[in-house]
């Protein structure tokens, strides 16, 4: 075979293969066909009762859109608990996540120097009330002679002067050992109320003064949501008003009620912050990331049951009836609603009858 020969053949099969192409493409994209069908649909005669056993209705409602702040819970009430002496940290006996009692024994600071001071107080009250004693006892002798006329005047006056300044040195110093017991009180520190050890700050040997926290406690079942909401919406918040709010961690709305609005903006956020109290819950604890809900406008809206939409990887469709024909319709699906239903941004209008297979993907 020649050179011409093959080159001939090599012609025809350029041909033959856009022929092939060309019937392919016409027979996929329907132009064959007799009976084309929109892309967008597909008719299935109404006598099929496989379709559904059920079917529903589109309907229109009004929903409320809300504003979703994003805050933490934390404690109602935190309490620091300090030391009132400067003492170095003998003993602390909780740890985070312990509950404690009022009363209870918390942390105990070194009390020798204290106690010394104390010893020293005790020791010089007890040196001025042995000389108010014999003041007095000298006062009384010297007033006796004096009723007798056998002192002057003078020496009850002098007597009587010394006698008041040891009963003023009697009770200076036996107010200088209160406040030493005061004092020494301080190194066992306790829990002034009922609650929960949030973080424990100090460990033994370390070195405690005034103002310095010690531990963190928070008062049981006392939560709150602290949520930051941005200028414009501020005034939609009041105190005393219910807020649902959104706890992701645990799977709970919960109701709350807004206790304070902070009438100050943070001038870097442009925010305000929002207190709202929260019931008791199972899980709920302080540092959970929460949404306060905050409505803010009404809007109508197409809604269906979600077992009315099929999703097939990422399209979604539903099943009209429509002409006596269910018609399989592409559909936009919105927000999720408690009720079961879902928001249908586009395909519908409301009103129109769907069948109802159960939903999920297939």
């Amino acid at each position: 075979m020649n050179d011409r020969s093959h080159k001939t053949i090599r012609i025809f099969s350029l041909i033959a293969g856009v022929f092939v192409l060309g019937f392919l493409i016409l027979l996929v994209g329907g132009f064959l066909g007799s009976h084309k069908i929109p892309s967008n649909q597909v008719s299935i005669p109404a006598e099929r009762e496989s379709v559904s056993s059920q079917s529903v209705q589109a309907s229109v409602k009004r929903v409320t859109e809300f504003y979703e702040a994003v805050g933490t819970v934390r404690p109602r009430f935190e309490i620091n608990v300090e030391a009132q002496v400067t003492g170095r940290i003998q003993d602390i006996f909780v740890r985070p996540g312990d509950k404690v009692g009022k009363g209870q024994l918390l942390v105990v600071l070194d009390g020798q120097e204290l106690q010394a001071r104390l010893d020293q107080n005790k020791a010089s009250l007890a040196a001025a009330q042995a000389s108010l004693t014999q003041a007095e006892s000298e006062f009384e002798r010297i007033k006796t002679y004096f009723e007798a006329e056998a002192a002057t005047l003078r020496d009850l006056e002098l007597t009587e002067s010394s006698y008041l300044n040891a009963k003023a040195a009697v009770e200076r110093a036996t107010k200088l050992v209160v406040q030493s017991e005061i004092a020494r009180g301080y190194t066992r520190i306790a829990a002034s109320e009922d609650g929960e050890v949030v973080k424990r700050l100090v460990e033994p040997g370390d070195v405690a003064w005034p103002g310095k926290p010690l531990i963190i406690l928070q008062t049981r079942g006392a939560l709150r949501l602290e949520a930051l909401v941005r200028e414009g919406l501020i005034n939609l918040v009041s105190a005393g008003m219910p807020l649902t709010v959104v706890v992701g961690a645990i799977d709970a709305r919960l109701r709350g009620t807004v206790e304070e609005v902070v009438p100050s903006a943070d001038p870097t956020t442009r925010t305000f912050l929002v207190k709202v109290g929260l019931p008791l819950h199972e899980g709920l604890y302080p540092g959970m990331f929460g949404r306060l809900m905050i409505p803010i406008e009404e809007r109508t809206v197409v809604v269906v049951p979600q077992d009315a939409v099929i999703r097939i990887g990422q399209l979604e469709e539903v099943m009209l009836r429509e002409n006596g024909l269910w018609q399989r319709i592409f559909v936009m699906t919105g927000q999720a609603f408690d009720d079961g239903t879902v928001e249908i941004l586009s395909g519908l209008n409301g009103g129109e009858t769907l069948a109802l297979k159960g939903g999920g993907d297939a």
